[in-house]
């Protein structure tokens, strides 16, 4: 049968005050009807408890404990707290009452047995009255307070209690009493069960067997001397003197001798054996060949590493400078060189200034990665232009002469009125050069009489548009750390000077003579890549793109655009970021115009000519960088280039060339996929030497026939 216990709580004292008999009589009758059921019922059985209390009096918890165990309590007038317990398995009242001695553990109370009472007390009395001392046992899951006598055995009982002080309370008691190497504990029986344990594996008995390790490379004597001087002060740390290990050396047997705990023999005989190797293969030289580090370069570095290491410091202690003589001496001798053909280093040194260096080439000698970089150059260009005028002009011819009375002579369209007459009189100007046709509309009217006055009238109109849209995508890969430069450009002569020399040798003769200096015109990108940690990359770059304005007519005046951009950059793997950039939109008019005439409205504009042009220009330079950590990476990108030109080359017009017969056009092989292979130095299988993969060609095109013949065999 099972109990729950479910009291008022939260109530104030008047509305509880005539309640509180009530609850108790119908505990009780509630207790004595269990009582008779259980008499009546198997002996088996027993009544069970399922308590829930919120916010309720500690008095009134003692008061249900009282009633289901039959334990008499005395109650110290300083025992206050509002108690809240929640239960939803049944409990037995033994369980019951321990889990009553929790709560006053928690609220900071104690119940210290006296004869058939207990007596409910604050924490800060527990040591000075008496309570279940020496138990024959200790319960483990108990919160009474029990004081215990432990007798330890193999170690000094005074050297634990700093160590165990921290794990009892404010208000526990631990002391030790030398005399008999015994320590005493007042505090709750699972804390000092807890202690119990913590000192039986504490206190372990000393073994002084004694264990001989013949060695075989080392001398015994150097071992002795290195292990006692790794255990100096073992003493001073409080062992016990059947803790403390000993060694001894035997230099007519080459022998260690070592006694004391089994622990710590087991420990020393490790280091013994450990220091007991044997050299490593090539005795003090040793030949390492690098993978992908440059011998020569690394050998000078190593060189000043090692000089360094052995350089005195100045100012030394006599006794610290005596000691480490030997060992500078030592690694003076120390030889590094480097063999070219196979890209290894041999170095001759002590073993550990050996470790020392193969520990640095192991770190230097590693695969870099590679960094793909594409620079993107766009240029968007717009113009437009459009000129009008008129050009006229009033003359005479009497007589033969050819006199004007009257002209406004203005070029519209890199052609006047001027120009066309001398045209027409001279067609030799239209040879030399210096007079053009006109382009556009030309309209002209006149009177040309061989006497008399003569007029003529040209109307000249132009409208000229033009875009350029350019798209230029350099480049390049390199290593890390490593600068690259990608250079595709022309080298354009430029006059830097000329003269012209008289000689009296040659009969007066002229001698000119110019300096031409040429100079790199297209594009040239410098860049410097830095992975930093993830996958951020650090780039300083030097970019430039330049061109000529016009056709090289000759190396005098000539115009060169140039745009360069010098700037360091942070960007994400894959990413795209923009260098620099130019956004330009001009507008320019122009007007011609004969003074005052000119001003005339509607006739003025006989008298004028007008120009007008509009630039728009956008010009980006962008950057993206692609990582190539490894082999698997730079296969991939090249794949990719690669089949982006074979492609092109498979779209164009298959077939024989026109007009040779059995000429075929040039095509690019199918590449090996090697992105379908993983990393070798994972344990992936690559593909044998000699074998070839191909990815499959495109089902227009049969397979070309392989040409590379296997690495074991010699070219044609």
């Amino acid at each position: 049968m099972t109990i729950s216990i479910t009291p008022l709580a939260g109530k104030p004292a008047s509305a509880l005050s005539g309640k509180r008999s009530g609850i108790l009589a119908l505990t009780l009758t509630c207790l004595l009807t269990c009582m008779s059921a259980s008499a009546q019922q198997p002996p088996a059985q027993q009544a069970t408890i399922t308590p829930a209390f919120r916010d309720a009096e500690l008095t009134e918890i003692i008061d249900a404990v009282a009633t289901i165990t039959g334990k008499t309590f005395i109650v110290d007038p300083r025992v206050r707290a509002q108690v809240t317990i929640r239960s939803s398995t049944p409990m037995t009242p033994d369980a019951f009452y321990q889990t009553f001695l929790s709560i006053l553990q928690v609220h900071g109370f104690i119940a210290v047995p006296s004869g058939d009472n207990i007596k409910i007390l604050p924490d800060a009395n527990a040591r000075q009255i008496p309570g279940n001392d020496l138990p024959g046992s200790v319960n483990p899951d108990s919160d009474e307070v029990v004081t215990q006598v432990i007798s330890v055995r193999n170690i000094n009982a005074a050297q634990l209690v700093p160590v165990l002080r921290p794990l009892i309370p404010q208000n526990g008691h631990l002391v030790a009493y030398p005399a008999s190497n015994m320590l005493i504990i007042s505090d709750r029986a699972n804390n000092i069960s807890r202690i119990m344990r913590i000192v039986q594996r504490l206190d372990q008995a000393g073994d002084e067997e004694i264990e001989i390790v013949r060695l075989e490379n080392a001398s015994a004597s150097e071992i002795v001397r290195v292990v006692n001087a790794l255990s100096q002060g073992a003493q001073q740390q409080g062992e016990a003197p059947g803790m403390q290990a000993k060694l001894v050396a035997d230099d007519r047997t080459n022998s260690v001798l070592i006694s004391g705990e089994k622990g710590q023999r087991l420990r020393l005989k490790g280091l013994v054996m450990h220091l007991d190797t044997p050299l490593e293969s090539g005795g003090d030289t040793q030949v390492r060949y690098l993978n992908y580090a440059d011998a020569e370069q690394l050998a000078g570095k190593l060189k000043e590493q090692v000089t360094g290491i052995t350089q005195a410091p100045a100012g030394a202690p006599g006794g610290a400078a005596g000691a480490a003589a030997p060992a500078a001496a030592q690694d003076r001798n120390t030889t590094i060189w480097a063999d070219k053909q196979t890209n290894a280093l041999v170095i001759t040194a002590a073993p550990k200034m050996m470790r020392q260096i193969m520990q640095v080439v192991d770190k230097l000698d590693i695969r870099r990665a590679q960094v793909h970089l594409e620079a993107i150059l766009v240029e968007i260009t717009q113009q437009r232009a459009a000129e009008l005028g008129v050009n006229w002009a009033i003359f005479s011819e009497e007589e033969g002469t050819t006199i004007p009375i009257g002209t406004f002579n203005q070029s519209v369209g890199g052609t006047s009125i001027g120009s066309l007459a001398s045209a027409i009189i001279n067609p030799d100007v239209l040879e030399s050069g210096n007079v053009s046709l006109p382009t556009g509309l030309t309209l002209g009217a006149g009177l040309i009489e061989e006497g008399g006055l003569n007029f003529a009238l040209l109307l000249r109109a132009l409208r000229s548009d033009g875009s350029s849209n350019i798209l230029q995508t350099p480049s390049i890969t390199t290593l890390d750390n490593e600068e690259a430069e990608i250079k595709v450009a022309q080298e354009v002569p430029f006059i830097t000077g000329q003269y012209t020399n008289t000689g009296t040798t040659n009969q007066g003769a002229v001698n000119p003579f110019q300096t031409i200096q040429r100079e790199e015109v297209g594009n040239i990108l410098k860049i410097t890549p830095q992975i930093n940690e993830g996958t951020a990359v650090q780039l300083k770059i030097e970019q430039e793109n330049s061109d000529l304005t016009q056709g090289v007519q000759g190396a005098v005046d000539l115009i060169t655009n140039k745009r360069t951009i010098s700037t360091t950059v942070l960007v994400e793997d894959g990413g795209v970021i923009v260098l620099g950039g130019l956004i330009s939109d001009s507008a320019n008019e122009g007007e011609a115009r004969v003074p005052i005439l000119g001003s005339i409205p509607i006739l003025g504009e006989l008298f004028k000519t007008r120009n007008g042009n509009k630039t728009k220009r956008n010009l980006m330079v962008f950057i993206r960088p692609t990582i190539l950590r490894d082999g698997v990476d730079a296969a991939i990108e090249t794949n990719a280039k690669y089949n982006v030109l074979r492609n092109q080359q498979l779209q164009r017009k298959k077939g024989k060339v026109t007009l040779l017969p059995g000429e075929r056009q040039p095509l690019l092989p199918p590449i090996e996929d090697l992105s379908k292979y993983a990393d070798p130095t994972a344990g992936a299988e690559a593909p044998t030497p000699g074998t070839s993969r191909e990815m499959p060609p495109p089902a227009e095109t049969q397979p070309l026939p392989e040409q590379t013949p296997p690495p074991d065999q010699p070219r044609p």
